[in-house]
């Protein structure tokens, strides 16, 4: 990680680069695959699941029997953690949703909302060297409790074709519906289009490699629906005196095992600090089995020191980062100055990892500077809200007056007059 002294407001912007990709080459090769996709359907999905996995797949679809196989190899162990998280991503999923109340915004005018649930979504799942199971009870959970009604999910096959046990545990516990052994661009593919064996879907989540990412990007543009932009994974530490300097090593690394393409970022107010973390980062990551991945992650790192915390916070909302830990005096004090982050950890015993898993937030999160406008997922995230209003026969007569000036002096006669109809054979009785 190289290091920032008192870096200038000028030099903020190349601070906050992320890694870039070249996007020529990738985008052309996702719409190629698309198009394959359309005109010939599951024939080439399979051509390039066998290419691109190694595996040709006969059906796609997981079977009620592999299922029940791949959960009896899943430890009891591991079970009952799913389990723990998932009540506890249920409880906070819950909290979020809207009782509609009816409001008399004018007498005899009543306006009110009500959530409606999409009804068919697609959940993608990393498998490979990380199968990301925790990211189905993320997904699967909220769209439950949302009320949609297929939930369909797609995860690459291993060189076996089967998909990782702990990933269809999950997605048997939380309610997923349609489970395919497909992954990639092709997946994706198939989910904006549908096939004879996988169905369309109205929106797609889940986080994957650029591939991926450019692929939901691409179904974004034909008309689909997708759950937030996405990049490489992303943490910013805010760190003081009173940080433990291990702990900011160890989230620094566990978000930096994600991929080579991962970025993290040490904000403080002390070199100190800096030399007691970046000594801690060199023993911890010693011992870790994904190290090389790791330092891939810290080389395109850093460290910023400025005069006060304040300051880090200022560029830690000019970041926007994914994932934002408060290694600070007082943390919870400070978090009405935060502006910008996907999720924010209060303290030091407030490990990133925990957000990840278990506390009960959501993981799937905005990165690459999106956090400005965009929130992570939750249960609005599957659903859609549909306003409604009624008028009686006293609100049409106390507020059609406002509406026919109104109507009036934007030239829309037709408009007007679907008013005064109404008063007119009020009037007339």
């Amino acid at each position: 990680m190289k290091t920032y002294l008192n870096p200038k407001p000028e030099q903020w912007t190349e601070l906050a680069q992320r890694k870039t990709v070249t996007k020529a080459d990738l985008n052309e090769t996702v719409k190629a695959i698309f198009d394959d996709i359309q005109k010939n359907g599951i024939k080439a999905v399979k051509k390039y699941t066998h290419y691109f996995d190694g595996v040709s797949i006969e059906n796609c679809r997981v079977t009620t029997s592999e299922i029940e196989d791949a959960i009896a190899q899943v430890s009891l162990e591991l079970k009952n953690a799913i389990q723990v998280a998932a009540e506890n991503i249920t409880q906070f999923h819950l909290s979020q949703k809207e009782i509609p109340t009816k409001i008399e915004t004018t007498s005899g005018v009543f306006c009110w909302r009500e959530s409606r649930a999409i009804d068919t979504i697609g959940i993608y799942i990393p498998g490979g060297t990380a199968p990301l199971f925790s990211t189905v009870l993320m997904l699967a959970i909220p769209a439950t409790i949302a009320g949609c009604k297929n939930i369909i999910l797609c995860s690459p096959p291993d060189k076996n074709g089967n998909i990782n046990p702990a990933i269809l545990f999950a997605a048997q516990l939380t309610g997923v519906t349609q489970m395919y052994k497909v992954g990639g661009i092709q997946a994706i593919a198939a989910l904006t289009f549908g096939t004879d064996e996988i169905p369309k879907v109205s929106k797609i989540f889940g986080p994957g490699n650029q591939y991926v990412t450019a692929a939901k990007q691409y179904a974004q543009q034909l008309g689909l629906a997708i759950d937030l932009p996405a990049g490489p994974s992303e943490l910013l530490v805010i760190a003081d005196a009173t940080c433990d300097p291990e702990f900011v090593a160890s989230d620094l690394l566990s978000q930096a095992e994600h991929g080579g393409d991962s970025q993290v970022i040490l904000v403080t107010n002390s070199e100190e600090i800096v030399t007691k973390v970046t000594s801690a980062i060199e023993s911890q990551k010693a011992i870790l089995p994904r190290q090389s991945t790791v330092e891939k992650a810290l080389e395109n790192s850093r460290a910023l020191v400025f005069q006060d915390i304040p300051t880090g916070i200022e560029f830690s909302n000019f970041y926007a980062p994914e994932h934002l830990i408060l290694s600070i005096e007082d943390a919870e004090s400070k978090i009405k100055f935060i502006e910008n982050a996907g999720s924010v950890f209060i303290g030091n015993y407030s490990c990133e990892s925990a957000g990840d898993y278990a506390s009960g937030t959501n993981h799937t999160l905005p990165t690459n500077g999106y956090a400005k406008n965009y929130s992570g997922v939750s249960l609005d995230s599957f659903i859609k809200k549909i306003t409604f209003q009624k008028l009686t026969s006293q609100g049409i007569q106390n507020l059609g007056p406002t509406i026919e000036i109104m109507a009036a002096a934007e030239q829309l006669d037709a408009h007007k007059n679907a008013v005064s109809i109404r008063l007119k054979k009020l009037q007339n009785g």
